[in-house]
């Protein structure tokens, strides 16, 4: 253990920490803009400076070691002068439009000026980045005069993701982060995750607001549709200021029939029937000789880097859409059947953890129901901004249920929204197509946790079928290479763009790795308590089948809930 003081008090940390890390365990908070838990240390943004007694100059708080013996002053007057100093020449290239900003009210820049008590203007004149706003994404908006050139953005991108979309360009006064070329988003390898959304500290790189659409539709007098995905009501309640892991699920369908939606659908149901064709389909390749292995289509994220990246490979996809893909054609076939509503009154709106939904809506081949499938995607930021803007009190809202005929979701279907789920899930329904016997247990712990790739094999009457998973598009990386070089023997892959799965996802509020955690402990336990955790004995799954779908890869089930895939090898350049 390393001793040290800290303005006055004693604290003893690991031989390795920093001061930053000294600083919280005596409860003595540093201001930082370019650290963040998840993240190596920058040391760029210089906010986090202190003063320690012997030495010259100040130091960064985040990259010096703490050392025995050392005496460290975090708010002396040279380090408040310091800091401000700092502060004004960040102010003095950052807009002042704070009240319109997205990030108002959650931007790390604006907190730390308020901790500061930065209470007038910059004393260095304003000469604000000249950048374009971007909004060539349907996901994503990057306003660079927002920027502070933490790194953060290109860590996620380079590091986590490996698809390096951004970088640093030009030097010193005159640096951007930029995508390369002078390119927009849309024109670059961009997949869509969000997860440099979810690291930005200020409003340079937001999400694609499409709330507008929603109220347009009401006032259209539209027939207003909402779907929630599983991980949805495990975040919104946080990104509206409850507890990470706090499920809400029966209060944020009150809260979207006050907004003035008219039905509310559980996409937990299109869940279990992505496992009814995905199961059947992975029995059919294992059956018939089909490409194997076999990786899952979910995450719309992950198919995009594929068409890029993996564009020669496309066969080991799943033809399966997604559980909002499947919902859109639904809606607008057999429940405007049912309820007797012409599908083009129809105005049906996904509400998702995911950034990436946004630009799978758009994709030109999803209109299987001769209408746009979803007419409107909207994230977790997005729904927990209109909640606030109708003036609901969330917190004390009563429960409500879902509306029939898709207002039941398996436990299988909820635990999609964490990584391994839809393997776990698949595999509840497959084990027991193949053996008639129940999966013992029915949790299937090696498909849980944050490893970066797990492994795991099931036994089906004497057929062993070897699984992976893999979280972060870093990993699915080493899952492509492997499949590349002949190494990967697996029958079924499943493969998640955003760490940690949907529950990471770029659309919810901002993550760190804490917080995942208690989100991924609020699924399991939520899934406990459901009444069915198996998606082939869903009873409107079978209703659906019945009445309308047939059976499993059957005519209907293709036409609606399948898809195929296309080559983007062209984003990639020469």
């Amino acid at each position: 253990m390393i001793n040290l003081t800290i303005d006055g008090q004693q604290v003893s940390v690991d031989n390795g920490a920093s001061i930053l890390d000294a600083a919280k365990v005596a409860n003595v908070t540093i201001p930082t803009l370019c650290n963040h838990p998840d993240q190596t240390v920058k040391a760029v943004c210089r906010i986090c400076v202190v003063e320690v007694d012997g030495r010259p100059g100040l130091q960064a708080s985040c990259s010096t070691p703490a050392e025995e013996g050392m005496v460290v002053h975090t708010a002396s007057p040279k380090v408040i002068r310091a800091r401000k100093d700092i502060m004004e020449l960040i102010m003095a290239r950052h807009p002042m439009d704070c009240l319109g900003c997205q990030s108002n009210g959650s931007c790390e820049l604006q907190a730390v000026a308020g901790g500061m008590n930065m209470t007038k203007p910059s004393k260095y004149d304003m000469d604000i980045r000249k950048a374009k706003v971007d909004k060539s994404s349907p996901s994503i908006v990057r306003d660079m005069r927002k920027c502070i050139l933490c790194g953060r953005c290109i860590e996620t991108c380079s590091e986590v993701q490996g698809i390096t979309v951004m970088a640093k360009e030009n030097r010193g006064y005159d640096t951007m982060i930029v995508p390369p070329y002078g390119k927009s988003l849309v024109d670059t390898p961009c997949v869509n995750c969000g997860q440099c959304v979810q690291v930005c500290p200020t409003g340079a790189i937001t999400i694609h607001d499409d709330t507008m659409e929603v109220y347009n539709a009401m006032e259209e007098g539209k027939v207003m549709v909402a779907t929630i995905a599983p991980s949805v009501r495990i975040n919104v309640a946080e990104a509206l200021g409850e507890d990470p892991g706090t499920v809400s699920t029966g209060r944020l369908v009150t809260a979207l029939k006050k907004i003035g939606f008219d039905r509310v659908f559980d996409t937990d149901f299109t869940a279990d029937l992505t496992i009814m064709e995905e199961g059947n389909e992975l029995l059919y390749r294992l059956k018939n000789g089909g490409t194997l292995p076999m990786i899952t289509s979910c995450c719309p994220a992950w198919i995009k880097f594929a068409e890029t990246f993996f564009d020669d490979h496309l066969d080991h996809l799943s033809t399966c859409k997604s559980p909002q893909q499947m919902f859109g054609p639904l809606i607008k076939t057999y429940f405007a059947e049912k309820a007797k509503i012409n599908p083009a009154d129809i105005c049906s709106v996904s509400i998702m953890p995911c950034t990436a939904k946004k630009f799978e809506a758009k994709r030109e081949e999803m209109n299987a129901s001769g209408y746009r499938d979803y007419d409107v995607v909207l994230t977790v930021q997005e729904i927990a901004r209109m909640i606030k803007t109708a003036g609901i009190d969330f917190a004390n809202l009563e429960d409500t249920e879902f509306d029939n005929p898709f207002g039941l979701g398996s436990g299988a279907g909820l635990i999609f929204g964490a990584t391994g789920g839809v393997m776990e899930a698949a595999l509840r329904t497959v084990y027991e197509v193949v053996t008639g016997k129940d999966m013992a247990p029915l949790e299937f712990e090696p498909a849980r946790g944050f490893e970066g790739i797990k492994e795991a094999q099931v036994d089906l009457d004497g057929t062993i079928v070897k699984v992976a998973i893999a979280h972060g598009l870093g990993n699915a990386w080493k899952i492509i290479n492997m499949i590349k070089e002949g190494k990967a023997d697996y029958h079924f892959i499943e493969v998640m763009a955003c760490p940690g799965g949907c529950i990471g996802g770029g659309g919810n509020a901002p993550r760190t790795w804490e917080k995942v955690e208690e989100r991924r402990k609020a699924i399991y336990e939520e899934e406990k308590r459901l009444p069915v955790r198996k998606s082939h004995e869903n009873p409107w799954v079978k209703q659906c089948y019945e009445e309308f779908l047939g059976e499993p890869l059957g005519e209907m089930s293709h036409k609606l809930l399948h898809t195929h895939y296309i080559s983007r090898h062209d984003l990639l350049g020469s």
